[in-house]
C-alpha cells in the first residue's frame, strides 16, 4: 500500500514547529508494511490544501492527515475534505458530551466553536482522542484510504497507536513489514564509501542499500521486507557480509550507535581506563564520550591543554619542542605524542588520546586550517601519531577531529 503523508499548518511552513509528526507516521507505517512515497506540508489554505488532497489521490492509496481538526476557523482539514469528497460534517455525539463535560467539570463556559472538534465526515469511523478534544477520521472512498489526525503529538501518537492502526490492518492487504539494519562507518568519507560499494548500489533490488553521511561518520541502511526479524536477517545476511568484506576496517557496528558507544563498550568489554588531552578540540571529545550513560566506568577525564603553557605545565611538552626557530611547534607529531604518552603517566591510564590542530578560521604556526594531529598511547605498546586534514568550518573541524580520534583508538582496540 502506497502512503502520503501531509502534514497541515502555516507554522510547519515557516519553521516555527518541526514536523516531528512526519517521522514518527513514516516510522510507524514502515513497521506496519505501508511504503511512504511522499510527503507535503501545506499552510492553512482551503484551495491549496485541495490542491495537496488532489496530487495525493492521484498517487497514493492511503493519505494520512496531521494537524488542522482544532476549533478555530484556520483548523481547516476536516472541511477542506469533506468538500472534496463531496461529504457532510456531522456530528460525534461521545466527543461533543466530552467535550461539553470538560467545560463544565471547570466551570468554564465553553466557547461555540469548541463543537468544530466533535465534526467528523459523513460515513467515516470516528477516532477516539484520549488526550485531547478533535475526534479523528478515517474512512476509505473509491478505492482511496484517508486517516484524519490531530496536530499536537501528545494527541495524535496516542490515537494512531490506539485506534488509527486498528483500522488501518482492516483495510490492509498482505503488506509485510519493512526491516532495516544500520551499519556504522568512521574513518572514511561518504564518497569514497559509496565508490567501493557502487556496483552493489547500482545494482541493489532486496535489500535496497541506502548509504548517508553524518558528521565525521557514514551509515549504510539495509532494508527489506519480511514476515519476521529472523526472515529479514536471512534476508539481508549475504550483503551485510558483501559489505563487510571490503569495508571490515572502518565498520564499528552493526546498529545505530556513535563510535564513542563502541569505543566505551569495547573498554568495558576489556576493564580498561581512557583519558584525554585536547587542544583544538576545547573538550568537545570529552563531552561526546560522557554523553554516554556509563562512561564513568572507563572514561578517567581529559585536560584542555589549550595553551602552550599549560601544555608544558601539565603534560610536560618541552618548550623547545613548541617554539622557536625550528621547532616542531604545537601543532605537530612530536607534539601529539608527547601529549598522549605524559597523559598516560599522569592519569594512569590504559590508553590515552591527544589531538592537536588548526580549527580555524586562520592558519596557525603557518599550518592550514584543518590540519590536526592525533595520538593515541598504550602501555606496553608504541604510540600511534596520525594527522589528518578536514574541511568545513570550525566547529566541523573539530567534531570530525574528535570522531577521527575515537576510530583510531578503536582499531587499536579491535586488532
Amino acid at each position: 500500500m502506497k502512503a502520503e503523508i501531509i502534514a497541515v499548518g502555516t507554522e510547519l511552513l515557516l519553521g516555527q514547529i518541526v514536523n516531528t509528526n512526519a517521522q514518527y507516521l513514516a516510522q510507524q507505517c514502515a513497521a506496519m508494511g505501508i511504503d511512504g512515497y511522499f510527503q507535503t506540508v501545506v499552510g492553512d489554505n482551503e484551495a491549496r490544501l485541495k490542491q495537496a488532497i488532489s496530487l495525493a489521490k492521484d498517487r497514493a492509496e492511503l493519505i494520512i492527515f496531521t494537524g488542522g481538526l482544532g476549533p478555530t476557523l484556520d483548523d481547516l482539514t476536516k472541511d477542506v475534505l469533506a468538500a472534496f469528497l463531496q461529504r457532510e460534517l456531522i456530528m460525534h455525539q461521545p466527543s461533543m458530551d466530552r467535550i461539553t463535560a470538560f467545560f463544565e467539570a471547570r466551570g468554564i463556559a465553553m466557547v461555540e466553536s469548541n463543537a468544530r472538534q466533535a465534526l467528523m465526515i459523513a460515513g467515516s469511523d470516528a477516532l477516539l482522542n484520549d488526550t485531547g478534544m478533535a475526534v479523528g477520521n478515517a474512512m476509505t472512498l473509491d478505492g482511496t484510504h484517508y486517516v484524519l489526525l490531530p496536530g499536537p503529538p501528545r494527541e495524535m501518537k496516542p490515537m494512531f497507536e490506539n485506534y488509527a492502526k486498528d483500522w488501518l490492518r482492516t483495510v490492509m492487504r498482505d503488506e509485510m513489514p519493512l526491516y532495516s539494519t544500520m551499519l556504522k562507518f568512521c574513518g572514511i568519507g561518504e564518497s569514497s564509501l559509496e565508490h567501493a560499494l557502487l556496483d552493489l548500489i547500482e545494482s541493489q533490488q532486496d535489500p535496497t542499500i541506502a548509504p548517508y553521511a553524518k558528521e565525521g561518520e557514514v551509515t549504510i541502511r539495509l532494508s527489506t521486507k519480511a514476515h519476521s526479524q529472523e526472515a529479514a536477517n536471512l534476508q539481508m545476511a549475504s550483503t551485510v557480509q558483501m559489505i563487510r568484506d571490503r569495508l571490515g576496517l572502518y565498520l564499528y557496528a552493526q546498529e545505530d550507535i556513535g563510535i564513542e558507544q563502541a569505543v566505551l563498550r569495547l573498554l568495558a568489554e576489556k576493564n580498561a581506563t581512557l583519558a584525554v588531552a585536547e587542544s583544538c578540540t576545547g573538550g568537545l571529545l570529552s563531552d561526546l564520550i560522557t554523553s554516554i550513560s556509563g562512561s564513568s566506568t572507563s572514561f578517567l577525564g581529559g585536560i584542555i591543554c589549550y595553551s602552550n603553557q599549560v601544555k608544558h605545565e601539565l603534560l610536560r611538552v618541552p618548550t623547545t619542542m613548541l617554539e622557536g626557530e625550528g621547532a616542531p611547534g604545537a601543532v605537530s607529531a612530536e607534539t601529539a605524542q608527547v601529549l598522549a604518552e605524559q597523559l598516560l603517566i599522569l592519569m594512569k591510564s590504559d590508553y590515552a588520546i591527544s589531538i592537536t590542530g588548526v580549527a580555524g578560521p586562520n592558519p596557525s604556526e603557518g599550518k592550514p586550517v584543518g590540519l590536526v594531529y592525533i595520538g593515541v598511547a598504550q602501555k606496553g605498546q608504541p604510540t600511534l601519531v596520525v594527522n589528518v586534514t578536514h574541511s568545513g568550518g570550525r566547529d566541523l573541524i573539530k567534531l570530525k577531529s574528535a570522531k577521527t580520534a575515537l576510530y583510531h583508538l578503536w582499531k587499536r582496540l579491535v586488532e
